[in-house]
C-alpha cells in the first residue's frame, strides 16, 4: 500500500508531494507533523512543495534532482513546468561505477510458471498465431489491405490475418533504407507470425528479391512473396498465396511453453504525475520476476533515460555493457544535437498537464519499469534479442516507433504504461497499464488491466499477483484491447533525407 493520504512523498530525500486527489488553495494540509497550507489550486497528480525554495535550488523527486526553481516558491505551492527548470546539459561523460543487484532484492524465482503458446520448428515460440501480409513498400498498401479485409472471412483456424501497411521501402537512403528493411525482416520472422505474405511492387528500393535474400534461411511454406508488376491479376495471387500458407498455419496447436521464453517490451505513453508511482513501478517488479525467471525484457524510448541514464549504467553487467549504454545515450544526444534541438524538449503538454515537469522527472518515473535487475544487454534500432534478462534498446519515445521496434526485436508483447489513455497498438498484443482507476473507468475499451489501485490501498504484492497471471492469461491467447478493436499499426524510425 502506498499511501492513503491525499498526497504520497515517494522518497523520505524527496522535498515535494504528489497529490491524490485535487485540493483547494487555502486548505491546509499535515505533511510530517507540520502544517501546510496550499498557496495554489493543486490537480491530482500534481506535486506540493513542502518548504520554501529559492531561485536556482533544487526540486528532488524519487531521490533525486528532477530540475531546479527558476523562481521562488513558498512552501504549499504548486511545483510544475511553470517555476522548475531542467538541469539536462548535453553530452556527458560517465565513468562505471556498478552497484550489483542484492541477493535479497531480487524476486523469488521458485515458481515456475507456463503459459499457452506456439513452438515453432525453428524452437522459437509465439503467443499468437496469426497470417502477417507485409508491403516491401507504401504504393502497395491498397493491395494488402484489400487482401487482409478478404482473406479474413474464410481464415476461422487462425488468430487474425491482418495487413501492416507503412509508408516506406522507397526514395530512402542510408540508415533509414536499411532501418525499414530491418524491421519488415524482423516482422516476417517474428513467431507470432504462423505465416507471412510479403507483397512488393517491383520497382522500389526496398527490391523483394533482396529483401528475400536479407530473410536469410526461412521455412518457404510460411513465408511467400508477391511482385504485383510480375503478374497479371495480383489480387487473384494473393488470394491463392494466402491460402497456402493458411493450409500451414491453420494446423498450428498451442502447447506448455515455460516462462523463461516470454520476451515483453516495457513502454509507457500519455504519462501522468502517477505513472512513476504506480504502473510503472509495476512493471519494474513484473520485470524483476521475468528476468529471474529467466525471461527477457526490453526498456527503450532513450531519451527518457536522460537524467536516470547513471542508474542504469551503474547496473550493467559489464564495462562492456556499459560502453555500450554510454555510446546509447550519447549517440541520441547528438542526433538531437545535429537536428539543432536540445535534448530536453520534452515532455509533452499533455505529461506536464498530468504534473510532469522536466524530462529527468519523466525518465525518472519511466526507468522504474526496468526493476532493479541487472542490464544484461544493448540493442541497436533493428536488432534481434540474443540474451536473456533485462535488455536495454535504441529508439526514441514516441510511443509507436518505440512499441513497434520492441516488436520488432522479438518481445511478445508490449506493456505499455498510461496516465491520460491512447487506443494504439502494434503488431504485437500491446497491453495498456492505466495509472489511475478514474482512466481505467472512463476508457475500458482502451485500458487491460488497471495499477491505480495502489493508490486505493492495494499492496504491490498481491498487484503484482494479479498483473502477472493476467499477463499469462494474455500470452495464452486472451486478446487486448487493441487487439480486439483490430488497432494495429507499425512507424518504422527515420532520420534523414526523402528523395
Amino acid at each position: 500500500m502506498l499511501n492513503r493520504n491525499r498526497f504520497i512523498k515517494i522518497n523520505q530525500a524527496d522535498n515535494v508531494v504528489v497529490a491524490i486527489e485535487a485540493m483547494q488553495s487555502g486548505e491546509t494540509i499535515m505533511i510530517e507533523n507540520k502544517e501546510v497550507i496550499l498557496k495554489t489550486d493543486i490537480p491530482a497528480g500534481h506535486k506540493i512543495a513542502v518548504r520554501d525554495f529559492a531561485k536556482g535550488e533544487n526540486i528532488v523527486k524519487y531521490g533525486f534532482p528532477t530540475g531546479r526553481a527558476s523562481e521562488n516558491i513558498l512552501c504549499g505551492s504548486l511545483v510544475n513546468e511553470k517555476n522548475v527548470k531542467t538541469n539536462l546539459e548535453g553530452i556527458l561523460d560517465y565513468e562505471y561505477t556498478p552497484e550489483p543487484v542484492a541477493p535479497d532484492a531480487k524476486p523469488n524465482a521458485s515458481r515456475q510458471l507456463t503459459f499457452r503458446g506456439y513452438r515453432r520448428a525453428d524452437g522459437s515460440v509465439g503467443i499468437r498465431n496469426e497470417i502477417w501480409i507485409i508491403p516491401t513498400v507504401g504504393c502497395v498498401n491498397g493491395i494488402v489491405n484489400r487482401l487482409a479485409a478478404d482473406f479474413s472471412k474464410e481464415a476461422a483456424e487462425t488468430d487474425a490475418v491482418v495487413a501492416y501497411p507503412h509508408n516506406y521501402g522507397c526514395s530512402q537512403l542510408g540508415d533509414d533504407h536499411e532501418n525499414t528493411r530491418k524491421i519488415l525482416r524482423n516482422m516476417a520472422l517474428h513467431p507470432n507470425a504462423g505465416a507471412a505474405l510479403i507483397v512488393g511492387l517491383g520497382c522500389e528500393n526496398n527490391q523483394p528479391a533482396a529483401f528475400r535474400e536479407m530473410l536469410g534461411k526461412y521455412d518457404e511454406s510460411r513465408i511467400k512473396f508477391l511482385v504485383a508488376q510480375e503478374v497479371e491479376d495480383e489480387y487473384v495471387e494473393g488470394m491463392k498465396l494466402l491460402r497456402e500458407l493458411y493450409s500451414v498455419a491453420s494446423k498450428d496447436r498451442r502447447s506448455d511453453i515455460p516462462f523463461s521464453e516470454l520476451k515483453v517490451g516495457l513502454k509507457c505513453g500519455g504519462s501522468d504525475g502517477f505513472s512513476g508511482i504506480t504502473a510503472n513501478p509495476l512493471l519494474g517488479v513484473f520485470s524483476d520476476f521475468l528476468a529471474a525467471q529467466g525471461g527477457t525484457a526490453v526498456l527503450t524510448e532513450v531519451p527518457e533515460m536522460f537524467g536516470a541514464e547513471t542508474i542504469l549504467m551503474n547496473r550493467c553487467i559489464t564495462k562492456e555493457v556499459f560502453d555500450k549504454t554510454v555510446r546509447l545515450i550519447n549517440d541520441f544526444k547528438q542526433y538531437f544535437a545535429s537536428n539543432n534541438q536540445p535534448v530536453y524538449e520534452n515532455p509533452s503538454p499533455g505529461n506536464k498537464a498530468g504534473g510532469i515537469s522536466t524530462l529527468e522527472e519523466k525518465s525518472l518515473g519511466c526507468t522504474q519499469k526496468s526493476g532493479t535487475s541487472t542490464v544484461n544487454d544493448v540493442l541497436e534500432y533493428g536488432e534481434i534479442l540474443k540474451t536473456k534478462g533485462l535488455n536495454l534498446m535504441s529508439a526514441p519515445g514516441n510511443d509507436l516507433v518505440a512499441s513497434t521496434a520492441l516488436a520488432a526485436a522479438g518481445c511478445h508483447i508490449v506493456l505499455f504504461t498510461t496516465g491520460r489513455g491512447t487506443p494504439f497498438g502494434t503488431f504485437v498484443p500491446t497491453m495498456k497499464i492505466s495509472t489511475n482507476s478514474l482512466l481505467f473507468n472512463r476508457k475500458p475499451d482502451w485500458i487491460d488491466f488497471n495499477a491505480g489501485t495502489l493508490l486505493e490501498g492495494e499492496d504491490m504484492q498481491t498487484l503484482a499477483k494479479r498483473f502477472t497471471q493476467y499477463v499469462i492469461e494474455v500470452a495464452s491467447g486472451k486478446k487486448t484491447n487493441n487487439e480486439k478493436k483490430n488497432y494495429r499499426e507499425i512507424a518504422i524510425f527515420k532520420t534523414g533525407v526523402t528523395l
